[in-house]
């Protein structure tokens, strides 16, 4: 068992994270800006702080006596807030959370990044070099959000160039998350639900169709910290699930919304999701339990068998 912190604990991602980390026997602390009742929190150490000041970070995070370190905290919506407040912000939590993980002596630290660092709908046009994506794809970020992301991955590779091995890192770039109570009907992170989303491919589109239950995170991010002394420093993994949230392939979806992607997205037949978790699978052994086929009951309709891709599908 081991003594994880996690910033940012009370939100939405956080909370799902926090319960399941608990549930695999794991000690939580959640340092937030403020204690939540949330239900999942039951039983956990919260601690209220703003990790945006670097002393306070450094004590919370100290006073914590941690084994591992979970960097979720960060202003989470793109355009939610002003350019320059959500770059100054997420740039500084990453700084200080992490930086107060070393010199705290935290020996395994993963911080949350995002797919929109890639840069898709960039509004001057984009297309990648291939579909599926993965940890091979440039990022072309567009946005202050996606650069703050960028930036927190950059983050933990500056460090590791400070302790060498003695502290190991990881970047992880969940996909849309959908946590338990969206799969009833309770509204996502955009303020529409799933079935939402699926009636009409232009609530998902931005998102290229992507999308992770809350629950596969925490088992990715268990499995992870336990992986960390036996991968490569300073990884970056995406977090997906196996197929997409769509009803119809996204090799006819994908050109709707992603202007001269017809050839690029021919590939991407049945389920198969324009996200790879190819890597999380292969280096980890990690892969999902959940798809929204089954959270919604709709495993009979066509195409419900999920894809398995392999890595060298993904690198051909």
């Amino acid at each position: 068992m081991s003594r994880i912190v996690v910033t940012g604990g009370a939100g939405r991602l956080g909370r799902s994270l926090v319960a399941g980390l608990a549930a695999a026997g794991h000690e939580l602390v959640s340092l937030d800006r403020a204690v939540s009742d949330a239900a999942e929190l039951a039983g956990v150490t919260q601690i209220a702080v703003d990790l945006t000041d670097a002393d306070a970070a450094a004590r919370a995070v100290v006073e914590s006596r941690a084994d591992a370190l979970v960097h979720l905290a960060a202003i989470a919506v793109p355009f939610s807030a002003p350019e320059d407040v959500i770059l100054r912000t997420n740039a500084t939590l990453a700084l200080n959370v992490l930086s107060a993980g070393v010199a705290a002596g935290v020996s395994k630290m993963v911080t949350a990044s995002s797919p929109t660092v890639l840069g898709y709908h960039a509004p001057a046009g984009w297309l990648p070099e291939r579909f599926p994506l993965d940890e091979t794809t440039p990022p072309k970020p567009w946005n202050a959000y996606g650069l703050s992301k960028l930036l927190a991955e950059q983050t933990i590779q500056m460090l590791a160039r400070q302790t060498g091995d003695a502290t190991r890192f990881a970047a992880f770039r969940p996909c849309f998350v959908i946590a338990p109570e969206e799969w009833a009907g309770a509204p996502t992170q955009q303020g529409h639900t799933v079935r939402d989303r699926l009636d009409d491919p232009a609530l998902s589109a931005p998102a290229l169709f992507n999308y992770v239950d809350a629950r596969d995170v925490a088992g990715f991010v268990d499995v992870l910290l336990a992986a960390l002394p036996d991968i490569p420093n300073a990884e970056v993994f995406f977090v997906g699930a196996d197929d997409a949230l769509a009803r119809r392939p996204l090799a006819e979806l994908l050109p709707r919304f992603v202007p001269g992607s017809e050839r690029l997205a021919a590939g991407l037949t049945g389920t198969a999701p324009a996200f790879s978790n190819a890597k999380a699978r292969e280096v980890l052994g990690w892969r999902p339990t959940h798809s929204w086929r089954v959270e919604l009951g709709e495993t009979d309709r066509q195409d419900a068998a999920l894809p398995d891709i392999s890595r060298k599908d993904v690198l051909a």
